[in-house]
């Protein structure tokens, strides 16, 4: 079968699926006597999904909803009703019987290679074949991809473009192009890149990194790469920008925000207000908190505000949160959508740009003027809301509020990233980076020890790529070099104790690994091989 008829199949199942599963026993669709299975987890699976999280059968809420199923779902749900034996041992059993159950490891070691070979020997480890077949959560893609690893068994949106500055160094062009075919066919079939290629990411995208993934694939084969991808640059934009036309001042909707004096701005979102179902149980939890320390909060925007989060890609962070009078960041306190992101925002400014430039390419004239108006307000509002004259530094700014959140983060040199900021600003930036976000092994996310994996003491790739080049495009040229070299160094350290490229890691004690959040630090790892590839080439 056509794959895109495959797929348009697919989506118009999820619909019906979606639209009858409240009342069907057996929510399942079948085609060609195939059985299909595409809901997420929570509709697909009913009461044996929610036993199965809410008891903490696994130990990560996130491998049920990643498992195989072996036969029908519907027998499988006629089976769970009758079953007896409900104890977590009579249930684990079950789940063994029917399921092809993941491991999170990625059991590969390469203790006679060096780090550079490693990595190259890893790009065919985390590589996953395309398919037309359903099985699960996983929705299918037409060509191959490269996944982070560890718990992360599918394409991450934002990942992947971190992952692709190494695979061009490998020379890995191929499978570049792939990923950016796959990431335009999503976006065609269905209207924006999810967080990944699962069923249960479906109301949720990532911070949109596309643009670039397309800026790497012209580099490989040439601009005219920019006119081929224009009509899926400008559906991604619309995909952020849903609802902006209808908006009135002052008011919010899906990921857009006008500010009272007419600013058109965005945030992260979520479709849906409900738990994460793959992180269901801790989402719970999280909102049970929530409640007991503020009765009048909704449970519905916790969880909006937890998924929205999570869109971020920083899930979690003090970006997120409100300290407490006890001087801590609570999970329990997220706002994240009330929150404008310097980083979204800019990232954004980036794809108007890029919008522009391809449609200038295809001899659009009117389109790429209309595009460069819309990036060049993007730039203004961004050095007007996000830039903080008294910390001198960019801040996410919380609109309902009308304040800065006063917690600082790696966020704020994308706007150094894009060349948004002017020098002064950089300047400033870079002094506050030296000092209060250097570390032994790089830089740190934010200042703040809060027990999430985005703050202190942990150090990720794909910041350390952005603030090394973002300082490289003010000629703040030694203070880059030695982040680069102590992130080198970090990875490389690691390494040649563990023989494994992890996803994070501790930039403050070198003794200590990376921790905080929902998981243990995985390793593979798609983004940290790809930044690392990118930098060792330099030297």
């Amino acid at each position: 079968m056509n794959f895109r008829r495959y797929f348009k199949l697919f989506l118009l199942c999820l619909l019906i699926a979606f639209n009858s599963c409240k009342s069907s026993p057996d929510p399942v669709v079948v085609h060609d006597d195939k059985e299909i299975t595409i809901l997420p987890p929570a509709e697909l699976y009913g009461n044996l999904f929610y036993d199965v999280q809410t008891r903490a059968i696994f130990e990560d809420s996130k491998t049920f909803v990643d498992a195989n199923p072996k036969y029908s779902v519907g027998l499988i749900r006629q089976r769970y009703d009758m079953l007896e034996d409900t104890t977590v041992k009579g249930m684990k059993t079950f789940l063994d019987q029917h399921f092809s159950i993941p491991e999170a490891d990625l059991q590969f070691k390469s203790d006679s290679l060096e780090i550079g070979m490693h990595i190259k020997s890893l790009w065919e480890v985390l590589k996953r074949p395309a398919n037309d077949s359903i099985s699960g959560t996983l929705i299918p893609l037409p060509n191959d991809y490269i996944v982070p690893g560890g718990r992360f068994r599918e394409v991450y949106y934002w990942d992947s473009y971190f992952t692709m500055l190494g695979l061009q160094i490998d020379g890995e062009n191929e499978v570049i192009r792939n990923m950016v075919e796959n990431f335009a066919f999503l976006i065609d079939e269905l209207g924006f890149i999810p967080n990944g290629n699962r069923t249960y990411y479906l109301g949720r995208s990532q911070p949109p990194f596309f643009s670039l993934m397309v800026n790497i694939l012209a580099d490989i084969e040439g601009e005219q790469v920019y006119a081929e991808y224009l009509d899926a640059l400008e559906q991604e934009h619309k995909f952020w920008m849903k609802g902006s036309n209808e908006l009135k001042p002052g008011n919010a909707t899906n990921r857009v925000v006008k500010l009272k004096d007419g600013t058109i701005l965005n945030r992260y979102y979520d479709e849906f207000a409900t738990p994460r179902p793959e992180s269901y149980r801790e989402d719970v939890e999280t909102a049970e908190i929530a409640l007991k320390t503020n009765p009048m909060l909704k449970k519905e925007d916790i969880y909006r505000d937890l998924r929205a989060g999570a869109e971020s890609g920083w899930d979690y962070s003090s970006r997120w949160l409100v300290k407490n009078v006890r001087n801590e960041f609570k999970l329990s306190s997220i706002q994240t959508t009330s929150i404008l992101p310097v980083d979204l925002n800019s990232l954004l400014y980036q794809l108007e740009r890029t919008i522009s430039r391809a449609a200038k390419i295809a001899e659009k004239k009117e389109m790429s003027a209309t595009y460069a108006k819309l990036a060049e307000d993007r730039r203004q509002a961004i050095k007007n809301y996000f830039w903080d004259p008294k910390k001198e530094f960019f801040q996410d700014y919380n609109f309902e509020k009308q304040e800065f959140t006063g917690n600082l983060s790696l966020a704020a040199m994308y706007p150094l990233f894009f060349q948004i900021a002017d020098e002064q600003q950089a300047d400033k930036v870079a002094t506050r980076i030296k000092e209060d976000f250097l570390k032994p092994g790089g830089v740190v996310t934010t200042p703040y020890s809060t027990g999430q994996q985005w703050d202190a003491p942990n150090g990720w790739a794909p910041l350390q790529w952005i603030t090394i080049q973002a300082l490289r495009n003010y000629k703040h040229l030694e203070l880059s070099e030695e982040i680069k070299t102590r992130w080198l160094d970090v990875n490389s350290a690691v390494y040649n104790r563990t023989y494994k490229m992890t996803e994070k890691y501790n930039v403050i004690d070198l003794s200590k690994e990376s921790g905080g959040g929902e998981y243990p630090t995985q390793d593979g790892f798609g983004w940290t091989n790809g930044v690392y590839k990118k930098l060792s080439s330099e030297e």
